[in-house]
C-alpha cells in the first residue's frame, strides 16, 4: 500500500519536465522503481531508495550554500534521507537544510535534477542507492548558516568559483542558478515558490 510520502514522490516525478533526455530517462527509472517498491522511500530498502537534497542559494542567486560531507569528504549540495514524517520530497529537502545548513529555506516543489549513486547508508555495510531528487531552494535574507555533526565544515561560495567538486553537483548548481534566473530575482529577492518547509 502505497503512502503519502510515497504518494508525493510518484506526483512530483510524473509531473516534472525533465531538461534533457539522461535527466527523463532517469524520471522514468525512479518511476518505475516507485511502482515496483512499496518501501522506495525508505531507507530500509536495500536495492536503493529514493533521497532528497537541495541546492541553497543567496537571495541574489550569486551564492551557494556547500557542505564538506564527513562521510563522502567532498564538498556536496545538502540533503539525505527522506523520513516517514516528510510530507513530501520537498519538504524532506527543507528539513535536511535546517538540518545541516541551521535555518529554514524556500523550496521551489519543482525539481532540478534528479542524481543516482551507489553509497553504504550508515549502520550497513552493503552498498545501496541513492536516487536522489533535487530542488532548489533561497536563503532567507540574514540566513546564518550552523554545520551539523554530518559536516567537516560548510561554506558559502560563489556560483562562479566552486571548490573542488564532483562534475555532477557542478551541473547541479548551474541548473539551479538556471532555475532561479527563469523565475527572477529582483532587489536580492528570489521569486521562487515562496513555499517553507
Amino acid at each position: 500500500m502505497s503512502t503519502p510520502l510515497h504518494a508525493d514522490a510518484t506526483t512530483t516525478l510524473q509531473t516534472w519536465s525533465a531538461p534533457d533526455g539522461d535527466q527523463d530517462a532517469l524520471r522514468h527509472a525512479y518511476l518505475a522503481f516507485l511502482a515496483a517498491r512499496a518501501d522506495a522511500t525508505e531507507r530500509t530498502c536495500a536495492p536503493g531508495h529514493l533521497t532528497a537534497s537541495v541546492v541553497v542559494l543567496s537571495p541574489d542567486a550569486e551564492r551557494v550554500l556547500l557542505t564538506r560531507h564527513a562521510r563522502v569528504r567532498r564538498w556536496l549540495q545538502l540533503g539525505g534521507h527522506v523520513e516517514p514524517e516528510d510530507e513530501g520530497l520537498a519538504a524532506a529537502a527543507g528539513r535536511e537544510a535546517r538540518e545541516e545548513g541551521g535555518f529554514d529555506v524556500t523550496v521551489d516543489p519543482v525539481p532540478v535534477d534528479l542524481h543516482c549513486h551507489p553509497i553504504v547508508c550508515r549502520g550497513y555495510t552493503d552498498p545501496t542507492r541513492h536516487l536522489d531528487v533535487r530542488f532548489v531552494a533561497v536563503a532567507p535574507e540574514g540566513a546564518r548558516e550552523r554545520a551539523s555533526e554530518e559536516s567537516l565544515d560548510l561554506r558559502w561560495f560563489d556560483v562562479d568559483a566552486l571548490p573542488d567538486v564532483p562534475a555532477e553537483v557542478a551541473t547541479l548548481v548551474a541548473r539551479a542558478v538556471q532555475r532561479a534566473g527563469t523565475t527572477g530575482t529582483t532587489s536580492g529577492t528570489s521569486r521562487l515558490d515562496r513555499r517553507e518547509v
